[in-house]
């Protein structure tokens, strides 16, 4: 584990090709930024290369207006040559521990291929809507609700889950 503040510019590089890799290219400059600026679980090969990365991000959030601290995951991603033997898993298990040692709940957008992993790891997806708080006020974000996904938190997962601005994807 380490935060972004300690990765030296070798490692950073290595992640950037990683996540481009694993994203087959979609990964935009902005995905990059979102995981920056918390803490990074790597795995490596025997070797020392990289073969697996995610991040969780601090975020400010609300449930139905009620601040609250989120630790959001961001850039899963595994070599593709390297999926199914377990790395996502211990990834995930290194990631859960930083949310609830330092935040209310976690939270991630989850995609297709991620599903599996964070439902076996007790994601579950959030039953509400979800908005975000743009420069103009809160706007809904329907097309983001089916993957929109919580750690811990509140139970059931209901009500306005409204993320904070940022460029690019906002959830």
């Amino acid at each position: 584990m380490q935060h972004t503040w300690e990765l030296s510019a070798v490692r950073a590089t290595e992640l950037r090709a990683l996540l481009d890799l694993a994203f087959a290219g979609d990964f935009a400059d902005t995905d990059f930024d979102h995981a920056l600026g918390g803490v990074h679980a790597f795995v490596t090969d025997a070797a020392g290369a990289l073969v697996g990365h995610a991040a969780v991000v601090a975020r400010a959030m609300m449930i139905d207006g009620i601040p609250r601290r989120v630790g959001y995951v961001e850039a899963v991603a595994v070599d593709p040559g390297r999926q199914h033997q377990g790395i996502g898993d211990q990834l995930m298990t290194a990631i859960e521990r930083v949310i609830v040692g330092a935040y209310d709940f976690g939270a991630l957008s989850a995609s297709r291929a991620g599903l599996r992993l964070y439902r076996s790891h007790g994601w579950r997806p959030w039953e509400g809507t979800v908005s975000a708080m743009t420069p103009t006020g809160v706007v809904p974000t329907p097309d983001d609700a089916d993957s929109v996904f919580v750690y811990g938190g509140p139970h059931p997962a209901v009500g306005e889950l409204t993320c904070d601005w940022r460029s690019g994807d906002l959830w």
